[in-house]
């Protein structure tokens, strides 16, 4: 349960420092953080892997490098789905992603 917590936690962080790094992505309050990094880490676990199983083929053809579409389409439902925070078009979701992943990965070997 800590686990989930940190993770939380710590994704809700990244968000934040994301949306100050990339322009295009907004968060109306920091408080906002909190929200859509629940749901974008519920995005991750419930359809990012059927997306992932659906376009296998593709992520093979480009060597993995799809799922970084498959990462900025996660950024961009989360947008939508959690209001206070929005993507200002598909370039952004996908720096958006990439910058993310970045930083969450540096948090957690950080503190996790």
């Amino acid at each position: 349960m800590f686990g989930l917590l940190a993770r939380w936690l710590i994704n809700s962080v990244a968000l934040l420092l994301t949306t100050l790094f990339v322009p295009g992505l907004h968060l109306s309050r920091p408080s906002t953080a909190v929200w859509a990094a629940l749901v974008w880490g519920l995005a991750n676990t419930l359809i990012r892997p059927v997306l992932s199983f659906f376009t296998f083929p593709l992520q093979i053809v480009t060597l993995g490098l799809f799922t970084l579409v498959i990462n900025a389409l996660m950024l961009l439902l989360t947008a939508r789905l959690v209001p206070g925070f929005s993507v200002r078009g598909f370039g952004s979701a996908l720096l958006g992603s990439i910058v993310l992943s970045v930083i969450s990965v540096i948090l957690t070997h950080m503190f996790a």
